[in-house]
């Protein structure tokens, strides 16, 4: 998909169409997920800080991520993929690979027939979400993966046998899996800088340079050879969540709420998947950009939120947070398809529940939360009394904008409301309309 979820943002929000959008953490640490093409013109990219984005683009539309409404259309696309074929493997919500061979239209399946099908799907899609989409077809999956980047945005690049080697060889060598910047550095200062370069060498000079594992394997993908099969619905290995702060938190108490409701959010979503876990991971980048890791494996695979609560804060209390903690992460790993009940975990919460008879007033010294302030992000789906749908376009000094259109209408008005405003409140993505029945 192309700029999948600034272009879903673009269908979604009528008067973003053609407009420069940017999506991503936008506190001040955090960094662009994805841009339009209209951004990408002023050298916006993905991983790029949004401060920096906003200094290049300073008039885009930036917007947070809206995963709900990102998996919906993705969903949609994954759909119309399994029509093809039921090995399909998807790489991320916006990327697959599919094995055309083993579908309906395996053994007919010339270049012709393949560019045809491609034309459809792209075609189909279109229709479904009213985004678009960029298509590589190839003999492998190394060439596949490379023909679908040739022809961005709205492409189709269909690499017929015998011309591998033609579509291969004057491509820089950072377009080969596994080749980033500092392999890349390695490989340019050998006077190696295409594809072509690392075809002709020998493959002991690339072991030498690289390694024994490194050098055999990008010999062999220079060569364009990748045996690599489509395997379908590849599994999760972890589930995991995480949070950059606009400050460090330097309070432990501050941290181990954080890290309490980022341990929910990630049971949220384990469950979600219909897993469990075994291995209960937590991840901290301190104030000067160290990064370290703590985890712990338990008995038993489990969902329960008490225990991955209580695992974390064993693990937390390991660490040392002097200075400032600025990233907190909480992941889980190991995972079945199944939870062994934990016994530890259940009498926690049967501990914290009151008991018929026995005064439940709080206790007057007790410390309290932080109370909870209405806060509005921009690009989040609201609902007026009055007016109805719309979307938050900005909030501060007490007030809050938001434009009233949903998917599919006419560009709508702007309006401001006190940003506590007890009409308005959020509310659920409206799917993206399908321009046609697919």
């Amino acid at each position: 998909m192309d700029a999948f979820y600034a272009s879903v943002e673009q269908v979604a929000k009528p008067s973003l169409a053609g407009k420069a959008v940017i999506v991503g953490g936008i506190g001040a640490r955090g960094v662009v997920a994805t841009a339009s093409y209209e951004a990408r013109v002023f050298g916006v990219h993905s991983a790029m800080s949004i401060g920096e984005a906003r200094r290049r683009c300073p008039n885009a539309a930036f917007l947070s991520p809206r995963f709900s409404l990102y998996r919906q259309v993705s969903d949609t696309v994954m759909e119309l993929l399994h029509r093809l074929s039921p090995l399909v493997e998807p790489l991320s919500l916006d990327e697959a690979f599919v094995d055309l061979e083993a579908g309906p239209h395996g053994g007919t399946l010339d270049t012709a027939r393949v560019t045809e099908i491609a034309i459809r799907l792209r075609a189909d899609i279109h229709a479904a979400t009213g985004l678009t989409c960029s298509v590589g077809a190839a003999t492998s999956k190394l060439l596949a993966k490379i023909a679908s980047e040739a022809d961005k945005p709205d492409g189709l690049c269909v690499v017929a046998p015998g011309t591998e080697r033609a579509m291969l060889d004057p491509l820089p060598v950072r377009a080969l899996p596994g080749v980033g910047p500092a392999t890349g550095d390695v490989l340019r200062r050998a006077g190696l800088d295409t594809v072509a370069d690392l075809a002709a060498v020998d493959e002991s000079e690339l072991v030498r340079l690289l390694g024994q594992a490194h050098g055999h394997g990008l010999h062999v993908l220079a060569a364009g050879l990748d045996a690599r099969p489509v395997v379908a619905d590849r599994d999760a290995k972890s589930v995991s969540v995480e949070d950059t702060f606009a400050t460090d938190l330097v309070d432990r108490e501050r941290i181990t709420r954080e890290l309490d409701r980022l341990s929910a959010r990630c049971v949220e979503r384990l469950r979600a998947a219909g897993r469990s876990g075994r291995t209960i991971v937590l991840k901290l980048r301190r104030y000067d950009f160290s990064t370290l890791t703590r985890s712990e494996t338990l008995r038993g695979p489990t969902d329960d939120p008490t225990v991955v609560r209580e695992t974390i804060r064993r693990l937390a209390a390991q660490v040392d947070v002097t200075g400032g903690v600025r990233l907190l992460g909480v992941g889980v790993s190991g995972l079945a398809d199944f939870a062994q009940q934990d016994l530890f975990g259940q009498a926690v919460e049967a501990a914290a529940e009151p008991v018929e008879g026995i005064d439940d007033e709080p206790d007057p010294q007790e410390v309290r939360p932080d109370p909870v302030l209405v806060s509005w992000s921009p690009g989040q789906d609201v609902v007026h009394d009055e007016f109805g749908p719309g979307w938050v376009q900005g909030s501060g000094v007490g007030r809050v904008t938001v434009r009233f259109e949903v998917p599919g209408s006419k560009p709508g008005r702007v309006r401001t409301f006190p940003i506590a405003d007890p009409a308005l409140t959020a509310a659920d993505p409206i799917p993206l309309p399908a321009e046609s029945a697919v």
